[in-house]
């Protein structure tokens, strides 16, 4: 039982080798070893803040990003219904320049058509004419040939001339 119950000699002296390092300790441990805390205390301090700033800049960047990103694409709607616009214009127009060009063809053409008509015309006329005389022609010279049909045909003529 002698190694449980302590000796007062082995308390007092473990109390002043106690105090002794606690002094020491306090003078010249404790000072460094709490600045080094306060230290890095602050520095983690700085850390969180300086985090905090970076995801409040961060928020910040990404709602302007956003900001932009939906300018852009009302942006593009807004050029893309522009060429949509000017397309069917110009679709329009050439349509109707078509047309317009369409319809001035075929007026040329029926204009043509006419022309060339009015002249086969003509020419038919003329060769009928020529035709006919020629006719009449051979006709009258057959006819007035013979001394005895040129008198039937004048005596023929003064019966069908009433006077």
């Amino acid at each position: 039982m002698e190694l449980v119950t302590p000796h007062i000699g082995l308390v007092v002296w473990t109390t002043v080798s106690f105090l002794i390092l606690l002094t020491i300790l306090g003078k010249f441990a404790w000072k460094p070893i709490l600045g080094a805390i306060n230290e890095r205390e602050r520095f983690i301090e700085d850390a969180l803040l300086k985090a905090e700033a970076a995801k409040e800049e961060m928020s910040r960047l990404t709602n302007e990003n956003d900001a932009l990103l939906k300018q852009a694409r009302a942006e593009r709607d807004v050029i893309l219904s522009e060429a949509k616009k000017l397309k069917d214009q110009i679709i329009s127009e050439a349509k109707d320049a078509a047309h317009t060009e369409g319809a001035r063809m075929i007026e040329l053409a029926r204009i043509e058509i006419n022309n060339q008509k009015a002249i086969a015309m003509a020419d038919v006329k003329n060769q009928v004419a020529t035709l006919s005389l020629e006719i009449a022609e051979k006709v009258l010279k057959e006819q007035l040939a013979d001394q005895q049909k040129q008198n039937e045909l004048v005596s023929q003529l003064l019966k069908e001339v009433k006077l």
